[in-house]
């Protein structure tokens, strides 16, 4: 009989995503193990519980996906769960703590092509504005970012403070440089928005954090990308499906958070079939995230210019 593919899913919250439940069927994993209120220091006991039950075959079909709520703790745990291995008993891991790395890659990857095809420039040297940047996706685009050589800026609306800290204690776990901003009112979005390539609305679904009037502020601006599906848009004027749509009042193109939403579920995809099938154990993090949301829509760009 052949051996079934088995996910184990840790998070350290009180249940599991069943989005990512649902994601790990549809990849053809055969029996999905849930583990919550998982801690760091559980990590390692866990992995090598799941790796020493079945031989070197079985580990070939096993493997480890990591959620949670945040995208610090979840590199965490990978790194956790990989320093557990023995070898020949090594899994494939993956973390997508709340979609964040595979939304956030999306997000920056579809800013990344829009650029491209849009105004013929990189990311390197663009100023980049997160608005809702101190949670999870808001973090990680900023990290993917500012790791393509952007300047990037997390904006917090609760406190300069909450900005500072989200720019510091992020930007030092993942060796990148990011700046805390407060944009707590009207006033201050302005004048962030009036010295900002790329606006990236991350904050919470239903809340509109750029107005039409201060898109007027923003003269530079070339690529807004909202992940908002929820009325009212997070940036005005950017509908949920919009690829590049001409952003009335800019000079800037939208995108929306159905087209972003599309090119992270292919993005998640790919991943969890790539730990599935892969003959040699690999570890799936935000950086391969972004590399496999960049290769999907190389792709798809080869076949609409075919």
């Amino acid at each position: 009989m052949e051996r079934p593919y088995i996910l184990h899913m840790f998070t350290p919250g009180r249940q599991m995503s069943p989005f990512d439940v649902n994601m790990a069927a549809d990849a053809g994993y055969q029996i999905i193990v849930p583990y919550c209120e998982v801690g760091l220091d559980t990590v390692a006991g866990l992995t090598q519980d799941a790796i020493f039950s079945r031989g070197p075959k079985g580990v070939a079909r096993t493997g480890i996906f990591i959620g949670g709520r945040s995208a610090t703790l979840a590199a965490d745990m990978l790194e956790r769960a990989k320093a557990a291995m023995v070898k020949p008993f090594v899994v494939s891991l993956m973390a997508d703590p709340s979609g964040a790395y595979s939304t956030a890659a999306a997000m920056v990857a579809c800013v990344e092509a829009a650029l491209k095809r849009h105004h013929g420039q990189a990311l390197t040297g663009q100023r980049v504005l997160i608005l809702g940047g101190t949670g999870p996706v808001g973090r990680i685009a900023g990290v993917v970012a500012a790791q393509c050589g952007a300047q990037v800026r997390l904006s917090s609306h609760h406190s300069a403070e909450a900005a500072e800290e989200a720019a510091r204690d992020t930007g030092a776990r993942f060796k990148v440089d990011l700046q805390g901003v407060f944009g707590a009112d009207r006033a201050s979005v302005r004048a962030l928005l009036a010295d900002t390539d790329i606006v990236l609305a991350c904050a919470a679904a239903g809340v509109q954090v750029v107005t039409a009037e201060d898109l007027s502020f923003a003269k530079l601006l070339k690529v807004a990308a909202d992940v908002n599906a929820v009325p009212p848009e997070g940036i005005a004027g950017v509908g949920v499906m919009d690829d590049g749509t001409a952003l009335a009042g800019t000079g800037a193109v939208g995108i929306g958070a159905l087209a972003v939403g599309n090119v992270k579920y292919q993005t998640q995809h790919r991943l969890l079939v790539q730990m599935r099938n892969a003959e040699k154990a690999v570890v799936l993090g935000f950086a391969e995230t972004f590399a496999t949301a960049r290769a999907f829509l190389a792709e798809r760009a080869a076949e609409q210019a075919a």
